[in-house]
């Protein structure tokens, strides 16, 4: 089997997931996942595409990830894994939709606008 190279964003962080048959070692940024998240949630969720398939140990993934901060980099490897694992097998995709694993999330924080304090806050308004 070829490597099934993915993209998942959330936030500003940006994940490419590298997927390929083996025997379920997870690296991300050269370190294993277990380094570099360090919660048991973030673990979670990064694992959450192979539990709900029922692949758990069978696929080597090797992850780049930028940007942002932990939990949105851990919701980005999700989604690059969740679209990576419906590439693989099309069975997936009625498993992981549900759950809305292949939606991607849009909120992010709204830029700061000139002539305002912040992205809603205005100056106090004068009449004289």
């Amino acid at each position: 089997m070829e490597v099934v190279h993915k993209i998942g964003r959330r936030k500003t962080a940006v994940a490419r997931v590298y997927v390929s048959e083996g025997s379920g070692n997870i690296t991300v940024n050269k370190r294993d996942l277990n380094d570099y998240f360090t919660t048991g949630t973030l673990q979670y969720k990064v694992r959450q595409p192979f539990t709900l398939t029922e692949t758990d140990g069978n696929y080597d993934v090797k992850v780049n990830v930028f940007g942002g901060g932990i939990t949105g980099q851990a919701e980005a490897v999700r989604l690059a894994l969740s679209r990576a694992m419906c590439e693989i097998d099309a069975e997936n995709r009625s498993v992981l939709k549900p759950e809305g694993l292949l939606t991607r999330d849009p909120r992010m924080v709204e830029r700061k606008k000139f002539g305002q304090k912040k992205a809603r806050k205005k100056f106090q308004f004068s009449k004289r």
